[in-house]
């Protein structure tokens, strides 16, 4: 039996009306806030704000035994992503293709 896919897909169960709908879904464009937000704890940062004052802790590790550095895409990558050695450096296989 082939199926309209464009059919409307309305049976007895389905038939609340908009108002009912809208009732069951809180409303997202009401004034309150959530005060605590767990992805940015410290607040909203708002574009072009002044970051000079903000201390990045940051470790660096030296480079590995089994890791190089593309001197295309100056990423480091592991040396199976070796394609070939050019007169500044080794090459990835990405940037050699």
């Amino acid at each position: 039996m082939a199926t309209d896919y464009d059919a409307p897909r309305k049976s007895e169960d389905e038939s609340e009306s908009i108002e009912a709908l809208k009732e069951r879904v809180p409303d997202k464009l009401s004034g309150s806030v959530d005060v605590e937000d767990a992805d940015n704890p410290s607040g909203f940062e708002l574009p072009g704000a002044d970051l000079s004052d903000l201390e990045l802790d940051v470790v660096v590790l030296p480079p590995q035994e089994d890791e190089f550095t593309c001197m295309s895409c100056f990423l480091v990558k592991h040396r199976s992503q070796v394609d070939h050695e050019g007169p500044d450096g080794f090459i990835c296989r990405e940037c050699a293709a």
